[in-house]
């Protein structure tokens, strides 16, 4: 047995490594864990309208939701999220993470504004639900008119970049 001190030093080394990238690894997943359940993030993937005002830049849209029209058929999952369950839990993770990017670092601008990847998915649920009084509209060759050009207050107390022009792609969420 070597009792030397060179010996034991050598020894300790070895499992000093493992045992550090451990702790890293449990400090990492502690902390990312509590940030998520401090941030609400699970919320997130709920149906429940109220987990889109998380954050304070949506209260005003969730206020105005809650005194239209929509409030009594639609939550804010109908309009805003695909409705095939795959997709629907992929924009709502892919959502989540650039909201929680944008917001936590502060990288977007008030009033946000919708991307064209939501935007699509929005005038898709539109028409999906009102098929039938859409049925006769938008006639011709030419591209249909999106729903929020006219209907840009339907959802939201103001338009909220939604009836407007989009968001460059790298913009806000």
């Amino acid at each position: 047995m070597d009792s030397s001190p060179a010996g034991r030093g050598a020894k300790g080394r070895r499992w000093s490594w493992p045992l550090a990238a451990a702790f890293a690894l449990a400090l990492f997943a502690g902390l990312s864990l509590f940030t998520m359940i401090e941030g609400q993030a699970f919320s997130y993937f709920s149906t429940r309208s109220e987990a889109c005002a998380n954050c304070h830049v949506m209260q005003a849209q969730l206020e105005g939701w809650q005194r239209g029209s929509h409030h009594a058929v639609a939550s804010c999952s109908d309009c805003h999220i695909p409705t095939t369950l795959v997709a629907k839990y992929l924009a709502k993770a892919e959502n989540g993470w650039h909201h929680s990017r944008a917001f936590t670092t502060g990288g977007f601008s008030e009033p946000i504004r919708i991307k064209a990847k939501n935007a699509a998915i929005l005038e898709a649920n539109c028409r999906r639900c009102h098929a039938d009084a859409i049925a006769h509209t938008n006639p011709g060759p030419r591209a249909p008119i999106p729903c929020v050009h006219c209907h840009a207050h339907v959802g939201h107390p103001s338009p909220a970049g939604i009836g407007g022009p989009l968001a460059p792609s790298g913009d806000s969420p």
